[in-house]
């Protein structure tokens, strides 16, 4: 028997279907009520609403649980890499063996950027944040693809999937060669596709570049732990973007800019930031965990806690021994990271924080390995959007293939009424 919630307004009942999750999660239909009642629901930043039904990622902050398709990300962390997280993410089923193989030669086909994009990519300072050159080039393949994808044509919506997930890391680590001054690389086809972010950012016409295993290991976790996160910022943009029936890279472009903000896919530049700061005043890691626990002292401790995640974020459980690898590996001696260490150590043992369930999150793990990596700061949010770009891909194709309608929300004016014309005078 279907649940139904009664709303009573101004002495009128009215009944509202109560929908019911596979995960149990439940959600009062209002998609009716203005229709029956004239009222409209209030709710700032949509904390409490529902904006589409997914299949894609289910996500319990209190219990710390995230999964994609149904498959824990502890297991695809462990098992498996990330274009093949990507296939299960976009596609809803892990790739067998052979389609798996195709779907990697198929990317390879599309990889390639036509020769014009340069002349974009150089009409931007060299001083450009990396995250706005990165919008800008993804809106501008638009212009070199210019049919609309047919998300309904399986075969359109794979050859779209191939070319944007190809594309999109060679114009990603564009930008950083644009601020370096580098030479723009180019996609090695006989190289795997985490192991080709590392040549297309680092590799330079004087010698070769071989990434340390390791190294490459721990990118592809942290691709992984940022492929989709349910309706986030980014991902609602892009959904509401595509609603319009916006092409998928118009719509991505998008995304890139809703993650750019530090409320959102800023988070781990705002970690180096603070470590810098710190490092700036005496390096005393101590003395602002102090002022992070005095209710009086406006100093907030970025990469501790999580807005979604009320326990211990999944994901940063994983990535701390990926990080953990990587400066053993690579030995480095940066006080930066000295500081980071002395920080999480005494939050992951400290009462305070322990009790509050502020524990370091994945944008402090992932900020520790860039700083280890030589990645500039501003280029931070540009790995997010390289991780993220196949969950923002399945919620573009998941919204058209439901045919949901254009984006539209309502509100509550509250400015002036009915006002009669009258200039001001002087």
């Amino acid at each position: 028997m279907s649940k139904i919630a009664t709303l009573e307004i101004d002495g009128n009942k009215f009944e509202l279907p109560i929908v019911i999750g596979s995960e149990n999660e439940a959600a009062v239909d209002i998609s009716k009520l203005r229709d029956q009642s004239g009222v409209i629901t209030l709710d700032p930043g949509y904390k409490n609403s529902g904006s589409c039904k997914s299949e894609i990622t289910f996500l319990d902050g209190e219990l710390g649980i995230l999964r994609y398709r149904g498959y824990a990300i502890e297991d695809l962390a462990e098992k498996a890499h990330f274009l093949e997280v990507s296939y299960l993410v976009i596609f809803g089923e892990l790739p067998t063996a052979s389609q798996l193989l195709q779907y990697e030669t198929d990317i390879r086909k599309y990889t390639l950027v036509n020769e014009e994009m340069k002349s974009i990519i150089d009409g931007f300072p060299k001083t450009a944040h990396p995250m706005g050159v990165l919008s800008a080039l993804t809106s501008a393949l638009t212009a070199f693809n210019p049919k609309s994808v047919n998300a309904e044509n399986e075969k359109e919506m794979y050859e779209a999937v191939c070319k944007t997930m190809g594309k999109f890391l060679v114009i990603a680590t564009w930008t950083y060669r644009k601020s370096m001054g580098f030479p723009l690389n180019y996609y090695d086809n006989t190289k795997g596709y985490v192991e080709n972010f590392m040549h297309l950012m680092f590799e330079l016409p004087t010698g070769p570049y071989t990434p340390d295993p390791v190294v490459i290991n721990a990118l592809d976790k942290l691709f992984i732990l940022h492929a989709d996160h349910e309706q986030n910022c980014s991902t609602s943009t892009v959904r509401m973007v595509g609603s319009s029936h916006a092409g998928l890279f118009a719509s991505i472009s998008a995304g890139v800019s809703a993650l750019w903000g530090p409320l959102h896919g800023g988070a781990n530049q705002a970690v180096l930031e603070m470590l810098e700061d710190i490092q700036k005043d005496g390096g005393d890691a101590d003395k602002y965990l102090a002022k992070a626990k005095d209710k009086n002292d406006p100093f907030r401790l970025m990469g501790f806690g999580h807005r979604v995640y009320k326990n211990f974020d999944p994901r940063a459980k994983i990535i701390k021994k990926a990080a953990d690898e990587v400066l053993s590996t690579l030995g480095v001696d940066d006080p930066i990271l000295s500081i980071a260490k002395r920080l999480e150590e005494s939050a992951l043992q400290d009462d305070y924080f322990k009790s509050r369930n502020l524990y370091p999150n994945v944008d402090f793990y992932s900020g520790i390995i860039y700083r280890a990596l030589g990645i500039p700061t501003d280029m931070f949010t540009v790995m997010f959007a390289i991780g993220r770009l196949p969950g923002w891909i399945a919620q573009w194709k998941e919204m058209r293939e439901n045919k949901e309608p254009i984006g539209r929300p309502r509100q509550i004016y509250v400015g002036y009424p009915l006002r009669e014309f009258k200039r001001s005078q002087e």
